[in-house]
């Protein structure tokens, strides 16, 4: 059976509210980094950011589809155009000023130095 018009929407988007779609991710770890990979097909380097504010990743962007479709033409719609964007904390302590990011066939890798968590030091008090 085919059903027109068929969309996936967000509960905001039933609401009527507009929002940014949101990115999967899958976030993992090696001896020596924390990992984050973003299949991110369709979208420009250029239509892209990554930040980082103390311990939050953000990723931020937009996906343009390029031709004119309207609504009733449709009989599925389950891509997400326009803006997207994905914050999350990041599970350990990490080197922020030492994060590189590459793009390459629609995933986004971003690679960020785990640091030793510093251990306890005994502090002598002078009298």
């Amino acid at each position: 059976m085919v059903t027109k018009n068929t969309k996936v929407l967000s509960q905001d988007q039933y609401d009527g509210e507009s929002t940014d779609g949101q990115l999967a991710l899958d976030v993992y770890q090696t001896q020596d980094d924390i990992v984050i990979l973003a299949p991110i097909a369709g979208v420009n380097l250029e239509d892209m950011n990554v930040s980082v504010t103390e311990d939050v990743l953000t990723i931020k962007g937009k996906r343009n589809l390029n031709i004119d479709i309207p609504d009733e033409n449709y009989f599925t719609q389950e891509c997400f155009w326009g803006d997207f964007s994905r914050s999350i904390v990041l599970p350990a302590s990490v080197n922020t000023n030492k994060i590189s990011a590459n793009f390459k066939d629609g995933v986004l890798k971003i690679e960020i130095p785990k640091v030793e968590k510093v251990h306890s030091k005994i502090i002598r008090i002078k009298t």
